[in-house]
């Protein structure tokens, strides 16, 4: 069988992207385990032309017999294919229902695990515990929202169905939003979008140009990144962690790089769960005035609020205020997203911004995909109408979940750093030791999925922190805590 080929992964460009990825067992093994787990991340794509045997062996420092092996194991499981003259090739395999297929713990002549993990059983498909993807299944409020939707489609079936800025209907019950939240909004200041990262994207496009800077916190959410970067930015990150955004150094580096945009996520962060407080905010909004930039705050995860005053279960009341404040500044500018509060499924983002700016981005969008579906927009006015209803019994199961993977984490790995985030849909764990890729790796083996931490900085940074997410009902994250003990051991 014929696999295409997109791109060549250099040999050095390997050696970064595995980082730390051999602390214990097989060479071979562990450098399978290594791009194993880097495909199922992302950061390596299918159909990623891999190094040669003998140029990795050497850019690794470990003998061709260990490159080798590790590929073969690799094509063994179904993660890699190779035929004359194309080399070694990264596939995922495919399930029946069409998902990726990480291998049972011990296929391919591992060595003896660690005694827990010789218990371990085989990991099908179906048992996979994905703990990486920070996206919770949808509502069962969502298909009548569907349904609704479908009944209110006739009124805007004699139209042509473009709408580069969205349908009003959805643009003022999220200009409405705000102004509930306490910042003044119109509709003209709404742009809806294709999901948020098309937001992300749009704005990167508008306000960037090829080698200017943009600020972002280390870490941050990667495909932001990703959307910078395909701007042409060079990206500058600033410290941020549990406890928050360093502002003393973020002001630093506003004076010295002069970025023309910087990327926040001021709610329950991804991947640390750190809130920028109200003062804070002020102190951005004067700082963005102060240095001429624009600041992006991603709100896609304002509303998934787990935890209300004293540790008392959230409601709206404890959902952040708006980045924006009281939206008077044309420096600070809000995307937001029904994917984290309602499913990811939905495709519906949108920008807050100055009419100008709204304008100019909807005439961006044109060569993209001109306008959003309509009937996923009707889905959304609906799903926002009943908001209350529906994310009061979603925010008690996240928060149980939140609640069984932290304290099963505590107790099952107690050397380990776990905070207990106030929202959001991420734990983000120091592990101790900068050895984050082999653990990822290590966990894909027992049937878990995680992302390893320097996937997450623009720097290839916190190889000793783990974002483990908590989308997963709480029965299904009770599961997966034994096998990340076991995948430790692996580790260590």
């Amino acid at each position: 069988m014929n696999v295409p080929v997109h791109r060549q992964l250099s040999p050095s460009a390997t050696s970064r992207l595995l980082g730390t990825w051999h602390v214990a067992g097989p060479a071979y093994s562990a450098l399978a385990d290594g791009l194993r787990a880097a495909m199922l991340a992302g950061t390596l794509p299918p159909h990623t032309r891999l190094p040669s045997e003998r140029r990795l062996a050497e850019a690794l420092g470990v003998s061709r017999t260990t490159t080798t092996a590790a590929y073969r194991r690799l094509r063994d499981l179904g993660y890699a294919r190779s035929r004359a003259g194309s080399g070694t090739v990264a596939v995922l395999p495919r399930t029946a229902s069409g998902g990726p297929v990480p291998p049972p713990p011990g296929e391919g002549g591992d060595a003896p695990a660690p005694s827990s993990a010789r218990t371990a059983v085989a990991h099908a498909a179906s048992d996979v515990v994905d703990l990486a993807q920070a996206t919770p299944a949808a509502p069962p409020e969502l298909h009548a929202a569907y349904v609704r939707a479908l009944e209110a489609l006739p009124a805007y079936l004699t139209r042509g169905g473009y709408e580069p800025f969205g349908l009003r209907a959805l643009r003022q019950a999220i200009a409405d939003r705000y102004t509930e939240r306490g910042t003044p909004t119109t509709p003209d200041q709404i742009l809806v979008t294709t999901g948020a990262q098309q937001a992300i994207g749009l704005l990167a496009s508008a306000l960037l140009a090829p080698r200017d800077a943009a600020v972002v916190q280390s870490p941050t959410y990667f495909h932001a990144m990703q959307a910078l970067r395909g701007a042409g930015a060079r990206l500058v990150g600033v410290p941020s962690g549990p406890d928050g955004l360093d502002l003393a150094l973020f002001e630093s580096t506003l004076r010295t790089t002069r970025p023309r945009v910087v990327y926040l996520v001021p709610d329950f962060h991804n991947p640390t769960g750190a809130t920028l407080g109200v003062e804070d905010r002020e102190r951005v909004a004067d700082l963005a005035v102060r240095h001429g930039t624009t600041v992006i705050g991603d709100e896609t995860l304002s509303e998934v609020v787990l935890e209300g005053p004293d540790g008392a279960p959230p409601t709206d009341a404890d959902v952040p205020v708006p980045f924006a404040l009281d939206g008077r500044s044309e420096r600070m500018v809000s995307v937001g997203s029904a994917s984290k509060a309602f499913w990811g499924g939905l495709r519906v983002g949108w920008v807050r911004a100055h009419a100008d700016l709204v304008a100019r981005l909807a005439a961006t969008r044109q060569s993209a995909d001109i306008a959003t579906a309509v009937l996923e927009q009707l889905a959304v006015t609906e799903l926002l109408g009943h908001r209350a209803a529906i994310l009061g019994p979603r925010r008690r199961m996240l928060r149980e979940a939140r609640d069984t993977l932290v304290d099963g984490l505590r107790a099952g790995l107690p050397a380990w750093s776990v905070p207990r985030p106030a929202g959001g849909l991420s734990v983000w764990v120091d592990v101790g030791r900068p050895v984050a890729l082999a653990f990822a790796a290590a966990a894909a083996a027992e049937g878990v999925l995680v992302n390893a931490g320097p996937t997450f900085t623009p720097d290839a940074t916190s190889r000793d922190h783990v974002r483990v997410t908590l989308a997963q009902p709480a029965d299904q994250i009770a599961r997966a805590v034994p096998r990340l003990v076991r995948a430790w051991e692996r580790v260590t």
